[in-house]
């Protein structure tokens, strides 16, 4: 009796939350924005694995599929989304629900961040997962790779947490400046800025760009994967590899394979220490300083 009573109460508590959710939920799928959206990112990836099919290998070309996300274009979609619900008429509409209903601000506050989040998530990966399903299992006119399962999901992850990370950030700049168009641009003229800055020190925990640059590293790791500094250098022995094999292709009169392109910054040779744990925490712990900085603000100010 007690622990139904106990799951009875939490879902009476949770059900102004749920609401919140699922009618935000509704009105972001139906808005323009979103719907522009999903049909840009979808286009971008067709025409960026289209183009460099036949030239980068695995690793480099999802990881070229995942800079838009991290860096540009959609950096703005995913910031205006975030900044959008606590700032402007918005918060003005949804006052009276707020003071008048049996809804608390943090309630408001964490549903309509977390629609965001999740819309963000939904988005994203219902475009890059079956473009990066297809890119590993079709036989494309380029050396093998070796990405892993467990590269793709924690890359996978980590983008998501640096997505998690911007829609936190655009809710903080939204609560303290309260204007979406003045948010959006603070927003952009100090992000941008401070991660070129960090970029140069290749600090991936800390800047979308390095971090973009470490994702193909990532992606060829394994979960037992160690680090032993006896062992030859991977890219040499694909290299011995590659000139073995078409040294015996030519002998037999059979065309050799095209070499894939493999661009400096895809394949920057700096994020070989690459820690998933770092990556984790220097996003994860920002991440929840601003949603609770924005909790605060929002609790402390005006409707």
């Amino acid at each position: 009796m007690g622990s139904k009573d106990k799951s009875s109460t939490l879902g009476t508590r949770m059900m102004p939350y749920m609401a919140i959710l699922r009618h935000d939920l509704r009105t972001l799928r139906a808005s323009r924005l979103v719907r522009l959206w999903l049909g840009a990112t979808a286009l971008l990836t067709f025409l960026l694995t289209g183009s460099n099919w036949a030239n980068f290998q695995d690793g480099t070309l999802i990881a070229s599929l995942l800079f838009p996300y991290l860096v540009f274009p959609w950096f703005f979609v995913v910031v205006v989304l975030g900044v959008t619900p606590v700032s402007g008429a918005q918060t003005e509409t949804l006052a009276d629900g707020i003071l008048s209903r049996p809804v608390s601000r943090l309630e408001f506050l964490l549903a309509t961040w977390s629609a965001r989040v999740a819309l963000v998530f939904g988005v994203y990966l219902v475009v890059t997962v079956p473009a990066i399903v297809l890119i590993v299992l079709a036989k494309r006119p380029v050396p093998d790779d070796t990405v892993t399962v467990y590269g793709i999901v924690t890359s996978l992850a980590v983008v998501g947490l640096v997505l998690a990370f911007l829609v936190s950030l655009g809710f903080l700049a939204g609560t303290l400046l309260r204007k979406p168009l003045l948010a959006v641009v603070v927003l952009i003229f100090i992000w941008y800025p401070i991660g070129l800055i960090l970029s140069i020190f290749s600090l991936e925990e800390f800047s979308p760009i390095s971090l973009n640059r470490a994702i193909s590293t990532q992606l060829r790791q394994s979960w037992r994967q160690t680090y032993d500094t006896d062992k030859a250098d991977p890219d040499d022995a694909y290299v011995f590899t590659d000139q073995m094999s078409n040294f015996f292709k030519v002998l037999s009169g059979e065309p050799s394979e095209p070499k894939a392109d493999r661009p400096d910054f895809f394949e920057g040779q700096k994020f070989d220490d690459f820690s998933l744990l770092r990556v984790i925490l220097g996003y994860g712990l920002p991440t929840l300083a601003a949603v609770l900085l924005s909790a605060l603000c929002f609790h402390w100010r005006d409707l």
